[in-house]
């Protein structure tokens, strides 16, 4: 029997999650509903999802400080389905830690697509070839794709899985200056939301957890009018 990839629905409206959880269904997810941040810590600390679709407006928590509180102890993909639609929240829930972000109303056929996308790209990254290269060693850093672990002197680093995909493609690709729209195109395969204020994020985050000092990155630089690039001279 097929594995139904299990796709966890936090919307507190009853009639959109229900339509979700219908529609996911068809489609051959395994969906399941709750309503409030407490509700969601519990079943994601049970049942491991494989997706979250998490509406920002609960009723018991602000959503982007659940997606933090997620984002800590997991590297499950987040996709945030909210009325808000502002570049502000989209970049906030960004920068806490979701992989997607969506705006109601919503169409529910683009909704699968990306949770797709999404779940293929984590495929990729865990079934390649083993001929392709997927451990990277670079001074004191590690990371392995089959593991999908990333260590910084000898110590796991958390990560997203789109900050991982990010970090990953840029030490993989190192000392090549990728544009924001290239990075977008080679690590979501889609033009998010057609704001490449994605980058700037994820590239904020990767800096807190990649360099001494963020502030002043050696690793992860900006080219500037151009983009960023991974640089080191020290590699195996």
């Amino acid at each position: 029997m097929e594995k139904k990839a299990k796709v966890l629905i936090i919307e507190d409206e009853s009639a959109i999650a229900n339509i979700i959880k219908d529609y996911l269904s068809v489609n051959h997810f395994d969906p399941h509903i709750v309503k409030t941040g407490h509700e969601a810590i519990q079943y994601i600390k049970e049942t491991y999802p494989d997706f979250i679709i998490l509406d920002l407006s609960l009723p018991d928590c602000d959503g982007i400080e659940l997606c933090r509180q997620i984002r800590e102890n997991s590297n499950v993909a987040i996709l945030i389905l909210s009325a808000r639609s502002s570049d502000t929240d989209k970049v906030l829930g960004l920068g806490f830690g979701a992989d997607d972000y969506m705006t109601k109303p919503f169409s529910l056929s683009e909704l699968v697509a990306r949770i797709n996308a999404h779940l293929r790209k984590q495929d990729r990254w865990l079934q390649d070839n083993v001929s392709q290269m997927d451990m990277i060693q670079i001074d004191h850093m590690e990371i392995n794709k089959n593991e999908y672990t990333f260590s910084r002197n000898k110590k796991h680093i958390p990560l997203s899985a789109k900050e991982f995909d990010l970090l990953f493609f840029l030490m993989k690709n190192r000392n090549q200056v990728f544009s924001k729209n290239q990075l977008l195109d080679a690590v979501w395969g889609y033009d998010t939301y057609g704001d490449e204020n994605t980058i700037t994020v994820y590239i904020r985050r990767l800096r807190e957890k990649v360099e001494n000092n963020p502030s002043c990155p050696v690793y992860i630089q900006t080219v500037w009018g151009v983009g960023y690039k991974f640089t080191t001279q020290n590699y195996s």
